[in-house]
Order: C-alpha cells, then sequence, then structure tokens
C-alpha cells in the first residue's frame, strides 16, 4: 500500500505500513490482493489548526490500509489534479462555531495558540485556505465521499457539527456521498480526547470495506471533464 502523507513537514513522501520510516518519494506498493485485483485510490483532505484534524486524517489513513493508494494532502494542497481519478475522497475540518472554519475564526484560532501558558502548536498548514473556501470549486465526477470533523464533545444540536454541512456540500457538487458524517473530539483545551485516533482507523476500515464491495473502480469509468461550479 501506498501512503502519502504531509504530516510533520514532510511533503509528499511515500509510507508501506509496518515499515517505520519514511520510503522514497517514487515507491509504489501492490496491495491490489486485498481489493480483488484492482487499484482503488483513497484522497484525504484535511484543514487543521492544532494538529487534531491532521491527526485523525492520518489515523483514517491508516484504517484505508486495504486500500492499495492512499493520499493525505492539506486543503492548501488540494487541487484537483490531486483528486485524478480517486474512488474515493474523505473531506475533514475543524468546527467552529458550530459549522466550518472562517477566515476570522481560524485568526481567533491562531490567537489563541499565541497566549501564556499555552501549550498548542499550529498546524504547519494552519494560515492556509479552509476547508469552506475549497467547497466553493471542488469539481464533481462520480468520486464516492464522506466527511468528519472535529470538534467538542456533547450533543451536536448544541455544539453543531461541521462534518454535516462538508457532507451537504459535497453532495451538492455532486459526489456520492457513501458514509454518514463523523464526528471525532477534542477536549475543551483543544487535544484529542483518548482513543480517537483508534476509533478513527475503525472507521477508515468501514470506509474502504464500503468501497471495495461496491466493485466498479473509477479508473474503470469513462473519463469525464469536472464541471466548474464556478459562475
Amino acid at each position: 500500500m501506498t501512503f502519502a502523507s504531509t504530516r510533520r513537514g514532510v511533503s509528499a513522501q511515500s509510507w508501506s505500513w509496518g515499515a517505520g520510516r519514511p520510503k522514497d518519494k517514487e515507491a509504489r506498493y501492490d496491495n491490489s490482493e486485498s481489493t480483488g485485483g484492482v487499484s482503488v485510490r483513497a484522497v484525504i483532505i484535511y484543514e487543521s489548526m492544532f494538529g487534531n484534524t491532521h491527526a485523525i486524517a492520518d489515523a483514517i489513513a491508516k484504517g484505508l490500509e486495504p486500500l492499495d493508494n492512499v493520499v493525505v494532502v492539506p486543503i492548501g494542497e488540494a487541487g484537483r489534479e490531486r483528486l485524478g481519478d480517486a474512488d474515493l475522497l474523505v473531506v475533514g475540518g475543524p468546527t467552529h462555531f458550530r459549522g466550518m472554519s472562517r477566515p476570522r475564526t481560524r485568526k481567533w484560532a491562531a490567537g489563541t495558540a499565541q497566549k501564556p501558558k499555552n501549550d498548542l502548536v499550529l498546524d504547519r498548514d494552519a494560515q492556509g485556505p479552509g476547508v469552506r473556501d475549497w467547497l466553493r470549486s471542488p469539481g464533481s465526477g462520480h468520486t464516492k465521499a464522506a466527511a468528519f470533523d472535529t470538534r467538542f464533545k456533547g450533543p451536536a444540536v448544541l455544539r453543531g457539527r461541521a462534518s454535516k454541512v462538508i457532507s451537504r456540500n459535497l453532495r451538492r457538487h455532486g459526489f456520492e456521498v457513501v458514509a454518514k458524517p463523523e464526528s471525532f473530539f477534542v477536549t475543551l483545551q483543544n487535544h484529542l480526547e483518548p482513543d480517537e485516533e483508534a476509533r478513527a482507523r475503525e472507521w477508515g476500515k468501514r470506509l474502504a470495506a464500503g468501497v471495495v464491495s461496491n466493485g466498479v473502480t473509477n479508473a474503470e469509468r469513462p473519463r469525464q471533464r469536472p464541471k466548474s461550479t464556478e459562475p
């Protein structure tokens, strides 16, 4: 399996699970036996302020291990060329004030990390665009999709959840949403709750099982030019 991540400042390098260290950037690992002999590709796109959503994205990628090609990229690097013939698109971001982040809420979050006696560290791509910006023109196609968020624990009706809005926007742009929006929880100090990364891996496994059992991948479908949603 090929897994490319940009976490901790490492850009677009590939891992083979179990190897314990980055492999050569161009390395490829064939895991097609577990996917019925076909190549199945997943792309995970995330927005992260304090690294929590980034960590969840990487954990979901581990759960997607049955797929033979998984790429994890920040929103700022998620151009349409990244989607390519992806069979599964997973999009996630933090919940800010009951919904997706906005420029002013990201600025507020960045200021929070700079307060004295605060142990929060901004993710390296925190100053980039947010999911809301990316969703203005993500293209469209046959790609299956799912959405997740990070948020404080509590009833969604009170806390809100960005994943629900992300999922609705993906469907509006023509993506086939194949899973209910999922939330992963952070403490009031903005650190992941215990076991949330393990839960994210399990969610990834369920997504992978659904894609593999469906049978047809985008590589087998006729290519279509993405439709722009720009005016």
